[in-house]
């Protein structure tokens, strides 16, 4: 039920579970005694909980609030700044701190509202939910401006439908720069609002209706050519409707206003370290500078540029006010409140946009890119952001240090109130403050490999918060810009200048980087502590690094678990399989063993294939299935391995010496248990097929998906018969394309005249290799020529009563997913498997059919980027 509301946007009361998430619910100290007498009668004390990378602070959140004494550490200025706000200062302050942040919050908001307030004129009591942008450059042959529109729509709701014209001329008056009015309702044309005028980073002119080409338009944002023009205005009428119109005359003058005052006050600022000065730096996402975003500051029009400078110049002067006013714990509240900041800048900038579905303002990073947005948003910034910001920090503050509070508001028997330890330090995992063998567990949720470059993000807050947050804690933003050169991440784009080696030297850091954070955690932990390590990478490169830097630094995985998540619905999700399991291991230091005697890879294979093959069947059971399966059997895995490291390989080097096992060598085995184990499930028998059908089978039970990540499709292609992703192509099993791989249909597996004899769907042909191949040739004919042709297909091979066709159409009916929307099958060949096994093969059992609620698409002006 959530699953289907939430893709039809539909939003359910509550939570939609009819109870709060967990950590919502108050721990009764009851619960919280008992606790900390185990861990005393374990340990002997209350154990110190640490984690190295600490990022946004779940982990010592829980841990303090949980009154176990805590320390929290970061790299990165910016998470580092958000552990102090939501971890340090709620857990040693309580909501008693709330009284004042809303007092000065107050104060601030309200003198950011009286500088910016004539920038922002109000219409007849309506309030401003968003203004609405375009880009714009000139036409390369007329010179007149062209509107960068991916489509015209505002709102899309029957009934209530909303979308723009463009007016390109007046009376026969052709104009130099567009006008805009926007229609309602049924004065919509729903076909003219889903034309934009670019698409792909091309536009067409809507003077002449010619092509731009996409490397004019960069040109044009790069050498200053590119402008913004505002489109329309989202309000909220006195009644409380929600409408749009568009810009007045009166927008037009506060806008020329705004800029203006920026251009008077912009040098000053820079002068005095309000405004950031900084480049954007090269990194892994150029988009920014591709489209003339060479400066920080220019991530934000000249208004918007007003609104972040002006907070930041009354910020800086309330500093002094508060520690005057409120004494030792003025700092607390102005951490509190530089929160605010951030919330702005993510929501008030050229990278924000305008949501249709949800008829709100689209945050920076609601992506974890630089995406580039054709269109943007705007938020009112005189009476609306800044309230906004305070809002949300008071209530979150509100939440976060009332469950503190109500965790530990009653006394113990012996009268102590729960008391909480917490510390936050800003640096590198690898050199921690802690003393050695002084902490007990060290629980940390390391970064993913090359998953996000954490870094190169935060340098978007970064400049402003080193302004702002800079002044209360220097030392977190000591840098000019966000340290890359230290931050554990596989990150190409520092090694850029080593060509084709730069994939690899990226992997080699990454490995030596964590192997010293575990290595360092190894120094802090007590002996009889414990490590835990939270993993959710589904790439196999990412957990051999990372199984790597364990063993190196000395330690063993005891056990692990994969805690399952429900995936979200999107057509997103549906078309691109993606990892819904955090993989938790459980390590120890490891107890070094004489090496007298070497083990190899032969020595313990019998082992790893066992406990690859236990997890699975346990955690199978489980419901557990997919890559998430897959992941479940690394742990186990790299535990064999940790036990009997140092490990050798049974391939010596090219000088022919003995080399280290990499865990990739054993994890492949583990994967090959795997499709052993699931081949069997969907086909009901252990038998293997052929190569090319086995990956058919198993890709569409691993991912339940038509698109999956080239490396994990790499991957299976080895473990279900040593084929490579270029077999399965030349075979138009899969095509390939910017790192993913696609399932190809029948009708696209076509072979027709001198190819007729290679691998794929040949109607005409005599005999078939590979029984994928007869499989989707019938499934071919049923869609093309009707169930008849595919009988008489079936009936002239003999496959009615053919043991391997028949097994592959059940482990297909078993593996592809069984999902309908509006009553139309997702995967089109699950309707043609249904219909012909209905028909033709009694013995196929056919799985339920889910009905689904329409899917939201992804694509369906929401995103408004340039890939």
């Amino acid at each position: 039920m959530i699953d289907a509301a939430n893709a039809s946007g539909v939003k359910l009361k509550g939570n939609g579970y009819g109870y709060k998430q967990a950590f919502r619910n108050s721990v009764p100290r009851s619960d919280v005694d008992l606790l900390h007498a185990v861990l005393e009668r374990t340990w002997g004390k209350l154990p110190v909980i640490a984690d190295p990378t600490a990022g946004g602070g779940s982990i010592p959140w829980s841990a303090s609030r949980l009154g176990l004494p805590v320390a929290a550490n970061d790299l990165n200025g910016v998470a580092a700044s958000v552990l102090k706000a939501s971890v340090e200062i709620p857990a040693t302050s309580g909501s008693a701190l709330t009284r004042e942040i809303k007092r000065w919050g107050g104060e601030l908001v309200t003198r950011v509202e009286r500088r910016l307030k004539e920038f922002f004129p109000l219409q007849g009591g309506e309030s401003v939910i968003a203004y609405i942008w375009t880009n714009a450059v000139p036409c390369p042959r007329t010179g007149r401006t062209v509107p960068l529109l991916t489509d015209k729509w505002l709102r899309k709701p029957a009934g209530k439908e909303a979308a723009v014209r463009i007016i390109t001329s007046i009376d026969d008056v052709e104009l130099d720069e567009p006008r805009f009015e926007v229609a309602l309702g049924n004065a919509v044309d729903k076909t003219d609002a889903s034309i934009g005028t670019i698409s792909r980073g091309k536009a067409i002119s809507p003077y002449d209706n010619l092509v731009i080409d996409a490397e004019y338009i960069k040109e044009s944002a790069r050498s200053g050519r590119m402008t913004q023009i505002l489109y329309a205005v989202a309000i909220r009428k006195p009644s409380g409707e929600r409408t749009f119109r568009a810009p007045t005359g009166e927008d037009i003058t506060a806008l020329s206003a705004a800029s203006q005052k920026f251009s008077e006050r912009k040098d000053e600022w820079f002068a005095n370290g309000i405004l950031p000065t900084e480049e954007f730096p090269d990194g892994n996402d150029m988009r920014p500078k591709n489209y003339g975003l060479e400066r920080w500051i220019d991530f934000f029009t000249p208004r918007q540029a007003l609104v972040h400078g002006t907070f930041a110049e009354e910020f800086a002067e309330l500093v002094p006010e508060v520690r005057e006013a409120i004494g030792e714990r003025a700092d607390d509240v102005l951490i509190e409140l530089a929160m605010m900041q951030s919330k702005a800048l993510n929501y008030n900038s050229r990278l924000a946009s305008w949501h249709v579905r949800q008829q709100t303002l689209r945050s920076v990073f609601d992506r974890h890119d630089f995406a580039f947005k054709w269109s943007f948003a705007e938020f009112e910034g005189a009476t609306a952001l800044f309230g906004w910001c305070l809002a949300r920090l008071v209530a979150n503050y509100e939440e976060i240090s009332t469950l503190f509070d109500a965790t530990g508001g009653s006394e113990l028997s012996h009268g102590d109130l729960l008391s909480r330890d917490v510390i936050v330090t800003q640096g590198s995992a690898a050199t921690l403050t802690l003393g050695d063998g002084s902490v007990t567990h060290i629980c940390m949720d390391p970064p993913y490999y090359d998953n996000v470059m954490y870094a190169e993000l935060a340098d978007y807050f970064y400049v402003w918060e080193k302004r702002t947050l800079g002044r209360l804690l220097p030392d977190f933003f000591h840098d000019e810009l966000t340290d890359k050169d230290n931050e554990a991440v596989a990150n190409l784009a520092r090694f850029a200048s080593m060509g084709r080696r730069k994939k690899e030297l990226a992997d080699l850091d990454y490995e030596t980087k964590m192997t010293a954070i575990f290595e360092e955690s190894r120094r802090v932990l007590s002996d009889d502590g414990v490590l835990s390590v939270m993993f959710t990478h589904k790439r196999a490169e990412a957990w051999d690094t990372l199984g790597m830097g364990l063993l190196q630094a000395g330690f063993t995985i005891e056990t692990s678990w994969p805690v399952n998540t429900e995936a979200e619905s999107s057509l997103h999700q549906a078309n691109m399989n993606s990892a819904a399991s955090t993989i938790m291991l459980v390590c120890r230091k490891r107890t070094e063993r004489s090496s007298d005697h070497k083990v190899y890879l032969d020595d313990i294979e019998h082992d790893i294939r066992q406990a690859a093959r236990d997890a699975a069947t346990r955690f199978q059971h489980d419901g557990i299935n997919g890559v998430d399966l897959l992941l479940s059997t690394y742990g186990p895995t790299l535990s064999v391995i940790s036990q009997n490291w140092p490990v050798y390989s049974s391939t010596p080097d090219v000088d022919g010496r003995d080399q280290l096992l990499r865990p990739e060598d054993a994890l492949a085995l583990a994967r090959e248990e795997i499709v052993d184990l699931r081949r069997s499930r969907l086909v009901g028998q252990a038998a293997k097929v052929d190569g090319l059908t086995d990956f058919v089978l198993l890709a569409w039970d691993t991912f339940g998906a038509r698109e999956f990540p080239f490396d994990t499709a790499r991957l299976l292609a080895l473990a279900v018969g040593g084929l490579d992703v270029d077999d399965l192509e030349r075979a138009k099993i899969v095509s390939k394309a910017s790192g993913k791989v696609k399932l190809l249909t029948p009708k696209e597996r076509l072979r027709r005249g001198v190819d007729s004899e290679l691998p794929g769907v040949t109607p005409e042909a005599s005999s078939f290799e590979h029984v994928i191949d007869a499989v989707d040739t019938a499934l071919y004919v049923a869609e093309v020529d009707g169930q008849q042709a595919a009988k008489r297909f079936l009936d002239r091979h003999g496959y009615t009563s053919n043991a391997g066709f028949i097994s592959t159409l059940q482990g297909l009916a078993n593996a592809i997913p069984r999902t309908k929307i509006k009553g139309a099958w997702v995967v089109p060949e699950a309707g043609l498997i249904d219909t012909l096994c209905t028909l033709y093969f009694d013995d196929v059992l056919l799985p339920e059919a889910e009905e689904m609620a329409a899917l939201a698409d992804p694509n369906e002006n929401t995103l408004f980027d340039v890939e």
